[in-house]
């Protein structure tokens, strides 16, 4: 994650604990078993439910080599670089951004090592969105649960979809049992995060995700979870919505 702290309107939802929390982990980003090992892990999943959906909404085929290619992507939350290295491999065209400095440097850094061309920039959605650029697809993964201003942050991160693109959130359920699992168990037994990295009353539930979506033009159209499953040691998708889920959307055509 992920979300400088003022935009040239003065807008901004940015959370200032969030970004310093996050930049005193940034050169750790790339760790396979270091404190972004869960992301590193969920990447699968991610990965797989938004180059189908991407494949499908474009008549792609997801089997090709580069089944993205031509496809405008904008990373919004970038973090150091997780999920946008893999979809620039795929062919998109990858614009990915973060209001923390130190996590764009850790991206930039290890893009160069792996010869991706991906566009970072030390920006916020606001900022972004006050030029007047759009994409085929946005993306907001695990950036939501970390904003001061919910409304305002998907207000600007919609007006980055082109009329017709997709629109792509992954989060966390507020619920009982995501506080067990992802609170208690994930960050102070089981230490896949660090402990404080997430608020629970800052996780977002499927419906206060989707209300203000509606609003700003986006319409949600499919909610799958993501789930940890000890037997295979691995994240899966299923339709389980009460801990980790991810969401797309179409941005509406304008007639």
């Amino acid at each position: 994650m992920k979300q400088e702290t003022s935009s040239a309107s003065g807008r901004t939802s940015v959370d200032d604990s969030e970004i310093a929390r996050f930049a005193a982990l940034a050169e750790k980003w790339w760790q396979a078993d270091g404190p972004f090992r869960a992301l590193h892990a969920l990447n699968v999943p991610r990965l797989t439910y938004i180059r189908d959906h991407l494949c499908r909404r474009h008549a792609r085929d997801f089997r090709d080599e580069r089944p993205l290619a031509g496809l405008r992507l904008l990373d919004i939350g970038c973090g150091g670089g997780l999920i946008a290295e893999p979809l620039a491999s795929l062919g998109a065209e990858v614009t990915a951004i973060d209001a923390g400095s130190d996590a764009i440097e850790a991206a930039r850094l290890h893009a160069g090592l792996s010869g991706l061309d991906i566009d970072y920039r030390h920006i916020t959605a606001e900022e972004l969105a006050d030029q007047d650029v759009q994409f085929d697809c946005v993306l907001t993964l695990e950036v939501v649960e970390h904003v001061a201003d919910l409304n305002g942050f998907l207000a600007a991160s919609s007006r980055l979809v082109r009329p017709g693109g997709m629109f792509f959130a992954a989060t966390l359920n507020r619920t009982a049992l995501s506080y067990l699992l992802a609170i208690v168990a994930a960050e102070r037994i089981l230490r896949w995060v660090p402990p404080g990295i997430h608020q629970w009353s800052k996780f977002v539930r499927p419906s206060e995700l989707m209300a203000p979506l509606r609003r700003h033009g986006v319409a949600i159209g499919d909610i799958s979870g993501v789930s940890y499953d000890p037997l295979t040691r691995a994240w899966e998708l299923n339709r389980k919505l009460s801990v980790n889920y991810i969401a797309c959307g179409i941005k509406y055509e304008i007639t």
